[in-house]
């Protein structure tokens, strides 16, 4: 049966709508490809939660690889659950799990549900968002097991870590910025509404004791924003001068309390009103601001260590030959551990017992699995791909290589460490020029009448507030970060556009970063196989675990397997086998003809029945959509690399997309990587790094920008300054080239801020500065800078989202 004949036979699950193989299960007049997916479909549809399919077409996770048996009896252990349970009483526990597979507003809906699917729960809440579900349950009817055991049955496996067993049970919202802004706009608002008398009378109100009332009233609802809401400014000026850094919160400090200062001494001592206004509109807009550019980063992690990528339990074997469920920071030296199907190796330790295929993808970088055999040593962070082994631990979790390479120093890093925002050096530059200016002032007074010297100085300082940077900046940022996210780019904080604006060297891993992982393309050359051959060749093939034969089992047709005599695989060259009185070798040039050839960019599966060669399987690594025109795009403005722990099979081709420029280095170690970053960064470079794997953590970290992408934003990835989208990779030159438009905008809303600038020193510096022009020239030219930054950078969004349509308009037309 040819492969067209074949599509055309598919049909789609009615659970999770993946295509059904050759022959699929049928119940309730509905198709499923699995009976996992049936079973779900079952229990839901019995408690009346059909509701569930109307919301989204197939919204079910595919349940073709079924949770083994007592995978969450590690949640029976009370110290496990005390460190997961955030409450519990005599009558009811709340603990949060978080669930990856959460996608759509069906989802939402079920886990919303789970009360009718166990009675034990009280209740269930979901964060969206964060893709976490919060349950509330009955102690006396269910567990925090069974709660984790019913999210795995109906396809939402909670993902439990290691890292749980570190982190705070909760942490709590930090409401102080809301409180901060609401009081600061409130009394802004009020001050304002007080001084009205002051402006329109031009000072001269009649009646002196409203005049004072209005006065003292303004002086009362500045307290609580001087003392508390301009608070955070204070802090922070007091800690940058303590390291002898002048940051951008220093002059805006001083000039808060300098008007502050001055306003109280007019308004006790009868002498004027004072610029309360100004003053509490300068602390409402600059908290504003920092609160819009933080809101948009929240809710990513982007701390994370080697603890995320552990599982939190593991099976450990007792002298008894019994198996028990154990926290993994609980594993000793010497300790019989079981490790399944598709789980990672929680510490250093030696195989004892099994077959074991580890992918160290995860670590190294290599994509290819390696078969290890009893008595050798398994690495931490390796991922078992075939059946269950034993394993005997050698190395407690803490001491393992994995540990180590997370412990390098390039971890102990802070960001601070990293180059800090132009706006703090201009922020030097522009604490000079206005002591200068005041200085100059006190010089002019001090020759013409010396006692305008002190209200033309404390004029200059309040008029030529700094604020304009500030805002500027974090409304800029703030509006850019909303854009970058809508393409699925999370940058840490607002400090990452400015660095990626000036970076000029851009490095790419190769695995899992500009591959599509465990996809592969497949092309046969060769005379055409019958339908008998293709069933010859497919039934040795799917005897092997190699992700070739994998890949050449998925791409021939579906059909029945059948029984093989004399399997015999040789590790990385091939297979053999007799199958129905057929001699068939399948494998490499030199396992099929002993000869070896250079590599041509692809890996070549030749196969040969009865002593004839009937054809060869071309298989080629499936890079992202997108990726030669990305980084040819990118290769005009930055210097490129390419580093991979990967072998050099795809070099020529890799070679011809990168350009003869590019350095592209094969078989690199987490330590390589580090250290080529590290070597750029002497050579003054100023690096993105762009990754996704444990193994490129310490790049990423080192690096001035780390990129870590992945196919789920909420999967755990290293640590890293920006969390990408996969889908969005071929935008990432048009994102680059975003954030470099935000420090020219920046720059020109500083002109703009010079232009008031001069116009309200020139009446501060001749002790003409009037309550009513400080009130005019304040709020209008921080109102202005906020108009301009954030219309601006909308601007270019609109500009942003517009070619990237046009690009993928031109492709699809290209195609």
């Amino acid at each position: 049966m040819n492969s067209a004949i074949f599509n055309q036979l598919k049909t789609i699950c009615y659970h999770c709508g993946e295509n059904c193989e050759y022959e699929s299960i049928n119940d309730h007049e509905k198709q499923f490809c699995c009976y996992g997916c049936k079973m779900v479909y079952e229990l839901i549809n019995k408690v009346n939660l059909c509701a569930y399919y109307d919301l989204n077409k197939t919204p079910g996770a595919s349940q073709k690889t079924s949770v083994r048996k007592d995978k969450f009896a590690f949640l029976d252990d009370e110290t496990v659950k005390f460190k997961l349970i955030l409450f519990k009483d005599e009558k009811q526990s709340n603990a949060i799990f978080y669930l990856p597979q959460m996608h759509c507003s069906s989802c939402i809906w079920l886990l919303e549900n789970l009360n009718k699917l166990n009675k034990g729960i009280i209740q269930s809440r979901v964060n969206f968002l964060k893709k976490e579900v919060s349950i509330t349950f009955n102690n006396h009817l269910t567990s925090l097991r069974q709660a984790a055991e019913l999210l795995a049955n109906i396809g939402y496996e909670p993902h439990i870590s290691l890292n749980e067993l570190s982190e705070k049970k909760i942490k709590k919202y930090d409401r102080s910025s809301i409180y901060k802004i609401g009081i600061a706009g409130f009394c802004f608002g009020n001050i304002m509404m007080f001084s009205f008398p002051e402006y329109f009378s031009f000072g001269n109100i009649e009646e002196k004791g409203l005049k004072s009332l209005f006065y003292f009233l303004n002086l009362g609802l500045s307290l609580p924003v001087f003392f508390y809401c301009a608070s955070e400014f204070f802090i922070s000026a007091w800690k940058s001068l303590k390291q002898k850094f002048l940051n951008i919160d220093a002059p805006i400090s001083l000039a808060i309390m300098i008007t502050f200062t001055r306003s109280a001494y007019e308004i006790i001592s009868g002498t004027g009103a004072g610029y309360l206004d100004s003053m509490a509109g300068i602390v409402f807009f600059m908290l504003l601001g920092r609160f819009f550019q933080n809101k948009t980063y929240n809710t990513i992690s982007f701390n994370r260590d080697y603890t995320s990528y552990f599982p939190l339990g593991v099976t450990i074997i007792d002298e008894n030959g019994i198996e028990k469920q154990s926290s993994v920071s609980k594993l000793k030296a010497g300790q019989r551990i079981k490790v399944h199907s598709n789980e990672i190796v929680p510490a250093d330790a030696i195989l004892f017992l099994g077959k074991a295929q580890i992918d160290y993808s995860f670590v190294t970088g290599e994509s290819l699995p390696v078969q290890k055999s009893i008595g050798e040593i398994i690495y931490a962070g390796g991922k078992q791909t075939g059946g269950a082994i034993e394993l005997e631990v050698v190395k407690e979790v803490s001491q393992s290589y994995l540990t180590q390479l997370w412990n390098n120093d390039v971890f102990k890093k802070d960001d601070h460490d990293k180059k800090k925002s132009f706006i703090h050096f201009v922020s030097r530059y522009f604490t000079v020029a206005l002591f200068s200016v005041a200085l100059s002032a006190a010089i002019y007074w001090y020759f013409h009448d010396v006692s305008q010297i002190m209200n033309s100085v404390t004029s200059v300082l309040i008029v030529a507030c700094p604020c304009a940077l500030l805002l500027s900046a974090t409304f800029t940022n703030g509006n850019m970060l909303k854009v970058l996210q809508r393409f699925g780019f999370y940058a840490k904080n607002s400090n990452v556009i400015e660095r990626i604006a000036n970076a000029d060297t851009i490095v790419f891993d190769k695995t899992g970063t500009i591959t599509l992982q465990q996809q592969s393309q497949v092309k046969y050359e060769g005379p055409l196989l019958s339908a008998e051959m293709q069933q010859l060749i497919r039934s040795l093939v799917n005897q092997s675990s190699h992700p070739l034969s994998k890949a050449i089992t998925a791409s021939l047709p579906h059909s029945k397997t059948l029984p093989v005599k004399k399997f015999n695989e040789v590790i990385g060259m091939g297979i053999t086998g007799n199958i129905s009185g057929n001699k068939i070798i399948i494998g490499s040039e030199e396992f099929v003809f002993g000869r070896r050839s250079a590599s041509m960019g692809s890996s070549k599966v030749y196969v040969c029945i009865n002593n004839e060669v009937v054809g060869l399987y071309k298989i080629t690594t499936s890079y992202r959509e997108g990726f030669p025109e990305l980084i040819a795009g990118l290769g005009q403005k930055y210097e490129t690399a390419l580093i991979s722990g990967d072998n050099d099979s795809e070099n020529i081709y890799l070679r011809s997309v990168f350009g003869n420029r590019a350095q592209i280095k094969f078989e690199q170690q987490a330590q390589d990587k580090l250290n080529y970053i590290k070597y750029l960064q002497q050579n003054k470079k100023n690096v993105i790094m762009v990754g996704d794997g444990l193994n490129d953590a310490g790049a990423l970290k080192q690096s001035d920008v780390g990129i870590a992408l992945t196919d789920n934003i909420n999967n755990f990835s290293p640590a890293c300054d920006v969390i990408m989208d996969g889908k969005s990779f071929k935008a990432l030159g048009l994102l680059f080239e975003y954030c470099g438009k935000g420090k020219q905008i920046i720059l020109c809303s500083f002109l703009i801020s010079i232009i008031y600038n001069i116009v309200g020193l020139y009446f501060a510096f001749f002790g003409k500065l009037q309550p009513v022009i400080a009130a005019i020239l304040m709020p209008v030219s921080s109102i202005t800078i906020v108009l301009f930054t954030t219309g601006m950078s909308s601007i270019l969004s609109f500009k942003l989202f517009k070619q990237y349509k046009n690009d993928n308009n031109n492709k699809n037309r290209q195609l």
